[in-house]
């Protein structure tokens, strides 16, 4: 694929496949194009005997990756076109190809690592990270859902973390990505080179990273896990509200306004996709994912939320509904219903 080429970039480095995000000026975000080319690129690596470990990293200083292309999604759900769904498709397909990659996957993070750049990052089995990480998943202020897998994932965090990360937006930073296990290893972005390096000489990955480590900080998070156990264990979007309110908190108080800048429905599909992922394999997860993105993104809050967020930067969308209490659980559950034989599959030849 021409797109991928310039804006994603792989090196056979001795022992080791590397791959290098090359959109700096965009944050990295991907593209249809890189996610082809990379899950093909993986597919060669894993059957080549000469490559003992895949790693992957970000150019530029700011983010390792901020995401999917969702301008790009936006228009495609606006027009009818079938980008997004061969997008999200292919994007999820090689979230799962990440996931089952049968030789150590090192990510290399730094700065912004949001939506999609977790989705290149989490399922992998080494995570590396400097002191300057931002993780989140913010989908739920943009009309859409917490994706690439994050109904697996968050779903497995402990004391309601998962939902109050997939819910909120909520941005962390390396220390409690640590404590949560959303990242391995503290690593300086200055010792990424010489670690890549001992990767490419064939040295052995979790020795290596091991190696470069740094202790972490105490999470900023733990003062508010047994809080955030207690509310996000509520049966229901609402009922967290209800607890919210009922705390009286600063950190409720917080919490309580970020939710309410969210849209109500992608607050419903999410709180239901991540309560009924914990049950689920990731695959099962991703089809799931999918069944609701491809109808999120031709809704009304999608669509307002790219607009004013992304391309107008008046980050006030208007929401429709505009409220909880005017969404059914029969409207949540459209969002869930089979697609037929538009499916999710997991091979580029189906």
């Amino acid at each position: 694929m021409p797109e991928a080429e310039p804006h994603i970039l792989f090196e056979k480095r001795g022992a080791l496949g590397l791959a290098t995000l090359n959109r700096p000026k965009a944050l990295n975000a991907l593209t249809h194009g890189m996610c082809i080319g990379f899950f093909r690129k993986l597919e060669e690596w894993a059957a080549d005997p000469d490559i003992l470990a895949v790693a992957i990293r970000g150019a530029g200083p700011r983010a390792f990756c901020a995401g999917g292309d969702i301008r790009a999604l936006m228009e495609s759900g606006r027009d009818g076109t079938t980008y997004a769904a061969s997008f999200l498709r292919d994007e999820y397909r090689l979230n799962a190809a990440i996931a089952a990659f049968p030789k150590p996957y090192v990510a290399l993070l730094h700065g912004i690592v949001m939506g999609g750049g977790v989705g290149v990052s989490v399922h992998g089995r080494f995570r590396l990270s400097d002191a300057s990480l931002v993780w989140a998943m913010p989908e739920t202020g943009i009309g859409f859902v917490t994706d690439i897998g994050a109904s697996h994932f968050l779903s497995r965090l402990p004391d309601g973390i998962g939902l109050y990360l997939g819910l909120t937006g909520a941005r962390i930073g390396l220390d409690d990505a640590m404590a949560l296990g959303l990242v391995t290893h503290a690593v300086a972005a200055s010792d990424h080179e010489a670690l890549l390096d001992r990767l490419a000489a064939g040295e052995e990955a979790g020795q290596v990273a091991a190696s470069f480590a740094a202790k972490a900080e105490s999470a900023q998070m733990t003062t508010e896990r047994k809080r955030i156990a207690t509310l996000f264990s509520a049966a229901s979007v609402e009922a967290i509200f209800e607890r919210l309110e009922r705390d009286g908190s600063d950190f409720s108080v917080q919490v309580a306004n970020a939710m309410r800048a969210k849209s109500p429905s992608a607050l419903k599909f999410t709180f239901r996709a991540v309560r009924e992922g914990g049950a689920l394999s990731l695959q099962e997860c991703l089809k799931q994912e999918y069944r609701i993105a491809l109808r999120a993104i031709c809704a009304h809050d999608f669509q307002a939320g790219v607009r004013a967020i992304v391309i107008d930067k008046t980050a006030k969308p208007a929401w429709n509904p505009a409220s909880l209490a005017a969404i059914g659980d029969v409207d949540i559950a459209r969002y869930f219903e089979s697609l037929g034989n538009r499916e999710m599959s997991f091979s580029l030849r189906q």
